[in-house]
């Protein structure tokens, strides 16, 4: 077994360890299918949380959406994006004509599975923001891959803002139905759409 995968099942033991990482179904059973998982964000450590909630032989072909200025600003951070996650870096800064949706839409050329923040940024407010349009794209694009919603539950408290150490509370992730992009749907239809189905999954037992 090579290291990155090594640090892969210790850093989804310490995720579990001190959140839980429970994932919970409804709707959309953890198989080995193209998807988008699509949720709110509330941490840096959303997407670390929905990895580790997921089956291992799932985190093997599911990449996370990466800041490239964040997640490269130092050689440990970019080794564990690149080696362990296989994240898709995105830049926050870009020239004009760059299409900030072109590396997304490669890895699922490739066949691999996304984990996506529709609101583009993180939120502190108790609903997620209105959605931007790259959800409605990559719908448009792939409208054979399927769409899953998620609600993160309590990462916040476990990644404050400001701080660097992780701290030790319950944290869960449910998953919902699939969704597709309808003939003809209009954009913000769509998008609000998707957003009420990451909002009606936290009040799902």
């Amino acid at each position: 077994m090579k290291l990155p995968e090594l640090a892969g099942l210790f850093l989804a033991f310490l995720a579990r360890l001190i959140t839980g990482a429970q994932g919970h179904w409804y709707g959309s059973p953890p198989k080995a299918e193209q998807r988008i998982y699509f949720a709110n964000h509330q941490s840096h450590f959303d997407w670390v949380l929905i990895w580790a909630a997921l089956p291992r032989e799932l985190r093997a072909v599911t990449r996370p959406i990466a800041a490239r200025d964040y997640w490269t600003s130092s050689k440990l951070k970019h080794w564990i994006t690149r080696e362990i996650f296989n994240a898709v870096y995105v830049s926050r800064q870009r020239s004009a004509e760059e299409d900030p949706l072109e590396p997304l839409m490669d890895a699922l050329r490739s066949g691999d599975s996304l984990v996506i923040f529709p609101e583009g940024t993180r939120g502190f407010a108790a609903d997620p923001a209105p959605f931007k349009a790259g959800l409605f794209h990559l719908a448009e694009a792939f409208p054979e891959v399927q769409l899953i919603p998620a609600w993160i539950d309590n990462v916040q408290r476990v990644m404050p803002k400001g701080e660097v150490v992780p701290v030790p509370i319950l944290c869960s992730v449910t998953f919902g139905a699939p969704m597709q992009l309808q003939p003809g749907e209009d954009k913000r239809a769509f998008l609000d759409r998707a957003r009420a189905a990451v909002m009606a999954l936290r009040d799902v037992d």
